[in-house]
């Protein structure tokens, strides 16, 4: 039975399984991807009616500029499709968007949205849904260390301040960009036993969920099933308890 009052603050999602969702109906990778946007969808408003501080999704990484053109630009279409059918409504649900990762990157109509999204929803103090875009947990994590290099070098910090509390406030996560805590939970679909390079630094003490569900078919009610095994985790940080 789902503990309301204690949910996680911040539960981060890898979405895997759209291809082979569409490839077991003999159907083409991007109804697999449509079907997954859908998804995301739903637990988005689940997300949000269970009092979820912080959602983040991860939707394209830095290696999938691997996949062929046709389906790279099929998942950024679809951006600019989620905005164009979904904004209104994260709006008025009072849900803010954010973006983890150079999205500068993508086509112009796809980073045209984003920045809509972002506007328009700035000022709202729901749930932060952060979309993980051109993101890769270390590409984040070099970021971050040659932003602090840039600082030190101009003599406006010591090597001696860095820290991991000032590491972890310029990544993406951190407070010059999302300003989002380290995820308590991770839950990945499709069966996966991987990170796939997802915020490598922000889930040293994250609670890992794997579920065999493919994306697509991933429900509201297994998202909460998800926080609830993660809700009989005994988290000790290293510690024991008494």
């Amino acid at each position: 039975m789902l503990d309301k009052d204690r949910i996680p603050r911040h539960v981060a999602v890898i979405m895997d399984g759209n291809g082979r969702w569409a490839t077991k109906r003999n159907l083409p990778k991007m109804s697999g991807h449509n079907a997954g946007m859908q998804a995301m969808k739903e637990i988005v408003k689940r997300a949000s009616t269970l009092g979820i501080e912080h959602l983040t999704v991860y939707a394209f990484s830095t290696e999938n500029w691997k996949r062929s053109v046709e389906e790279i630009n099929g998942i950024f279409g679809l951006i600019v499709v989620y905005v164009a059918k979904e904004l209104k409504e994260l709006d008025e649900n009072n849900v803010k968007v954010k973006v983890l990762g150079d999205y500068s990157k993508l086509p112009e109509k796809s980073v045209e949205s984003l920045e809509k999204a972002l506007k328009t929803t700035e000022n709202n103090t729901g749930l932060q849904f952060n979309i993980a875009l051109n993101y890769g947990g270390r590409d984040d994590i070099r970021r971050a260390v040659t932003d602090i290099a840039k600082l030190a070098a101009a003599g406006r910090i010591s090597p001696d301040d860095i820290d991991e509390q000032l590491i972890s406030d310029y990544l993406w996560t951190g407070v010059h960009h999302a300003n989002v805590p380290d995820p308590e939970l991770i839950i990945r679909t499709s069966g996966e036993l991987r990170l796939s390079n997802y915020l490598l630094w922000q889930c040293a003490y994250s609670e890992f969920v794997i579920t065999n569900t493919l994306w697509p078919d991933f429900t509201p009610e297994e998202f909460e099933k998800c926080i609830e095994v993660f809700q009989g985790r005994d988290r000790r940080f290293g510690g024991r308890n008494k």
